[in-house]
């Protein structure tokens, strides 16, 4: 593992923890389940720009689906 995986594992996996803890607040179905997957994937996936591309994916997720 590379500082660039390391660092975006910890920042997508910041936003995760910050979807979560909205969801908390919020009882809202889609943040809760991205917060938890953008948590969980950086650990694996080894491509960079896999990595990268998943977590602006699913980061925006929220923002275009409410239920």
């Amino acid at each position: 593992m590379n500082t660039t995986q390391l660092f975006l594992g910890v920042l997508f996996s910041s936003i995760g923890l910050g979807y979560f803890i909205y969801d908390k607040k919020q009882k809202v179905t889609v943040p809760f389940i991205v917060g938890l997957v953008l948590m969980i994937f950086p650990y694996f996936i080894e491509s960079k720009v896999l990595l990268g591309g998943i977590g602006l994916l699913l980061s925006a997720v929220p923002y275009f689906l409410r239920f």
